[in-house]
């Protein structure tokens, strides 16, 4: 076999953890773009390595009966929903199988019984951030390159990069994933730069002025933007900004960003208030119904963004972490302190821990506006912070929560949760594959007693994951 061979007849298998396609062609596994399980294809073999193959599908020959009709017309082009081509209660069995394979053949844990993946009620317009870059030439589909009597040059995009292409954007018609105003929002922006001959950012050459336009909401109907852009111009700026604030009242925060680096992070940088408040407040019931929690999501914040599945994920680490009211609970990751509030009123204690010092804060203001009390926050790259000196001053923790970026914990951090030995661990991830191989860690003094998978993001290929741990009885005995 050499790159470029065409494979005719390929019987389309299961999908693998990455999203792709999986199936056997002689004795070995090969890896395919473009299809379904129980798809027919032919595919064209694009890399040949000693234990796996990996093509393009050229042709589709049969398609399977577990296929849906895509819903967007992007769908091929944008890699946001990228199994909306594969009925939704079969996306959840995939994603279970995820989960377990990590788990399981990755980390060679021994796993209870699973209960099945906690589905999401809503499929469509279910996120609350979405992010579009301005582009000064969009992208053009290799049909639209060989129309002569529809060029297309020089136009412009705002929309989302081409999947792994940095400089290339197409313009979005409209999205699925966000509610409305969200795609009214991204027109009307777009309608008046263009109106107005404002410069799209060119990001190869690195010249003009628009970069991105960030678009947040929340449940409570108020929506914050973030515009942009490279350089100050009041003129062009508050242009865009008006248009927004005289056709969409549910805007109440009107933040711009003067970002003239290389890439569009802003992490960095000092957001400036046009107009409204700093930040838009989100609202979620309290785990035991007595009420309601809010929370200030400012420009910079980290926030769920599957605000109801987010209710359904904090729920289920709360119930595992089946707190009495007399706990020391060590919150890790703890972001803007979204879980440490949710779980406070269970709690006689909740110390949370996070390196960015910006969200820290805003956890803090979290805790004030709904009359926590119960709850210090600490700022600090984590595997430093959380040391024996740390266990002196504020206490062995009788339950940790754990909620790491994509990476998983740091192996110093797992090291620091053995040599402290909490009764119980919920481990929340978005990547079961680092966590996998951190539960690894810690099933030198730990055993798995629960797994529930839960979908955050349909048609997407991730899964979150959540998992208790309980120290193991031969040590609990010991103590």
């Amino acid at each position: 076999m050499r790159k470029g061979d065409i494979i005719e007849n390929i019987v389309v298998e299961t999908m693998a953890s990455e999203g792709k396609c999986v199936s056997h062609v002689d004795g070995k596994v090969i890896f395919l773009e473009g299809c379904a399980p129980g798809d027919t294809v032919d595919a064209a073999l694009t890399k040949i390595k000693g234990s796996y193959l990996e093509g393009r599908v050229t042709q589709i020959r049969q398609l399977s009966p577990d296929r849906a009709q895509p819903f967007c017309l992007h769908f091929g082009l944008c890699g946001g929903c990228s199994w909306q081509h594969i009925q939704y209660e079969n996306q959840l069995h995939y994603k279970q199988q995820q989960v377990v394979d990590n788990l399981e053949r990755l980390g060679g844990l021994t796993l209870p019984p699973l209960t099945p993946i906690h589905p999401s009620a809503k499929t469509r317009f279910y996120r609350n951030k979405l992010d579009y870059t301005f582009s000064a030439q969009r992208w053009l589909t290799r049909a639209e390159m060989l129309d002569e009597n529809k060029p297309g040059q020089g136009e412009v995009a705002l929309g989302y990069h081409i999947p792994r292409k940095y400089d290339l954007v197409f313009d979005v018609k409209e999205c699925h994933l966000q509610p409305d105003p969200s795609n009214a929002i991204r027109l009307a922006v777009r309608d008046e730069a263009v109106k107005n001959d404002i410069p799209f950012f060119d990001l190869r050459k690195q010249v003009g002025f628009l970069r991105t336009v960030t678009i947040r909401t929340a449940t409570t109907g108020e929506t914050m933007i973030i515009l942009q852009v490279v350089y100050d111009k009041m003129e062009w700026t508050e242009l865009i900004l008006r248009r927004l604030e005289r056709d969409f009242p549910q805007i109440t925060s009107f933040q711009y960003v003067i970002n003239g680096k290389k890439n569009d992070t802003f992490a960095d940088l000092t957001i400036l208030t046009w107009k409204g408040n700093p930040y838009i407040t989100e609202q979620m019931p309290k785990p035991d119904g007595s009420g309601v929690l809010q929370f200030r999501v400012g420009p910079k914040s980290f926030y769920q963004t599957n605000s109801d599945q987010a209710f359904e994920l904090y729920k289920i680490a709360w119930k595992m972490a089946d707190l009495k009211g007399h706990e020391l609970v060590y919150d890790l990751y703890t972001g803007t302190g979204t879980i440490a509030n949710f779980v406070a009123g269970q709690a006689r204690k909740v110390v949370g821990l996070e390196y960015v010092a910006a969200a820290i804060d805003d956890a803090k203001v979290n805790s004030r506006i709904n009359g926590i009390t119960n709850t210090d926050f600490y700022a600090g790259d984590i595997k430093d912070l959380l040391d024996d000196e740390f266990l002196s001053t504020h206490g062995r923790p009788d339950t940790v929560i754990t909620d790491p970026p994509r990476a998983g914990m740091h192996e110093d951090v797992c090291k620091m949760l053995l040599k402290a030995e909490p009764e119980k661990i919920v481990y929340v991830s978005c990547n079961p594959a680092t966590q996998a191989r951190d539960l690894k860690w810690l099933s030198e003094k730990y055993e798995i007693s629960a797994v529930q998978p839960v979908d955050m993001f349909p048609h997407t290929m991730h899964v979150e994951n959540v998992v208790r741990l309980d120290r193991k009885r031969s040590l609990s005995s010991e103590v």
